[in-house]
Formats: C-alpha cells, structure tokens, sequence
C-alpha cells in the first residue's frame, strides 16, 4: 500500500511536499490560486483543502497571486477550512 514516496501526514500538515505535487505548472512562482465562485472571490492556499481540486480559469477572471496581503488587496478573501 506504501510502496513509492510519500510524505508522511504530520510533514504534509506542516507544508512539505512530494517535488510533484509542489509543482503548479510550468514554473510558475505565484501559487495561491484567485477562484471565483458564487460565494466571491475566494483565494486558496498551496496545502488547504479545496488547492488541489480547484482550477484557475484566467480567461473568467480568475488569477494566480504570490502572497495572501496581493490577494486580500485585490478584494479577495481566504477559504473557509
């Protein structure tokens, strides 16, 4: 069942990640997504529970951020855990 590697729970919990899945795409440096739904515009922090399923549509205006300060000025708030 744990064949291969991985992080152990309590590692995962604190932020550390398999190289993959710390991966956001093509180098990308910013990697808190900007998610627009119909509760707002919501931000999601690499790690949180929704990151990994939700998906940045920047054609709909939808964006990628660096910090959670960029975020919160821009009018976006943090998801709910």
């Amino acid at each position: 069942m744990w064949a291969g590697k991985f992080v152990e729970p309590w590692d995962w919990r604190r932020g550390e990640r398999l190289t993959s899945e710390a991966s956001t795409g093509s180098d990308r440096k910013c990697a808190i997504k900007g998610n627009i739904s119909s509760s707002g515009k919501i931000y999601h922090m690499p790690g949180s529970r929704s990151y990994a399923k939700t998906n940045v549509d920047e054609s709909s205006g939808e964006r990628w951020f660096c910090t959670e300060e960029e975020a919160r000025a821009a009018g976006w708030r943090a998801a709910r855990s």
